[in-house]
């Protein structure tokens, strides 16, 4: 196994993590309103998925087998509709009690975890960040070698988190948060709501028999 093998898998995962996406807006909004605590019990759920989608993107570029489309058209599904509950939950979202944030989410661990788990394009995307990143070492590539990819990929996951969780409870993150809560919620509400319709518009026409082969 090569070092340079080894570095791609690092940089791989940390640029997954680092690309801006729905689980990036969660984030904004759970650690500038509820502090970095909140934020890291995101993460730490959020975490799960990263693991799952980047073995599968592994095995795939190993070529041991890849997952078929119904699987990722169910997920997308699911992601839609949980990505637009949030959004109108966010549009919709007045403080419960004065001084106390716009929107307050109770468990964040469990939010991330489904977040992690239910992003459709968490394959996809960890499956081209992987392969632009190790391909240059594909000889070395093999299932041997996957236990210690994995490794690096979670030094690399949790480098990034914790490069995300310092610069959402930093001070100036949020005091320009709170100063513009209301806009900033509302907006990623509407923003949220267009990530659920592109999530509805690729998987409808796999499950409905439309997409062609």
């Amino acid at each position: 196994m090569t070092q340079s093998l080894l570095f791609g898998a690092f940089l791989a995962a940390l640029f997954y993590v680092l690309i801006p996406g729905p689980a990036f807006l969660q984030l904004l909004g759970i650690g500038a309103g509820q502090g970095r605590k909140a934020g890291a019990f995101f993460m730490m759920g959020h975490l799960v998925g990263d693991l799952i989608w980047s073995s599968l993107a592994l095995i795939a570029i190993v070529g041991a087998k890849t997952i078929g489309t119904l699987v990722f058209d169910l997920l997308g599904l699911a992601c839609g509709f949980y990505l637009a509950w949030i959004g109108w939950s966010a549009v919709n979202a007045k403080p419960k009690a004065e001084g106390q944030a716009l929107v307050v989410v109770e468990r964040p661990f469990r939010r991330g975890l489904i977040f992690g788990v239910t992003n459709p394009k968490g394959y996809p995307v960890a499956l081209a960040t992987f392969t632009a990143l190790v391909a240059g070492s594909a000889g070395a590539l093999d299932f041997e070698a996957l236990p210690v990819l994995l490794v690096v990929s979670f030094v690399g996951f949790v480098t990034a988190d914790i490069i995300l969780i310092g610069i959402i409870g930093a001070g100036t993150v949020r005091r320009f948060y709170r100063a513009h809560e209301r806009l900033i919620v509302r907006c990623s509400g509407v923003l949220f709501m267009g990530f659920a319709a592109q999530a509805l518009w690729h998987a409808t026409p796999g499950l409905l028999g439309w997409r062609k082969a």
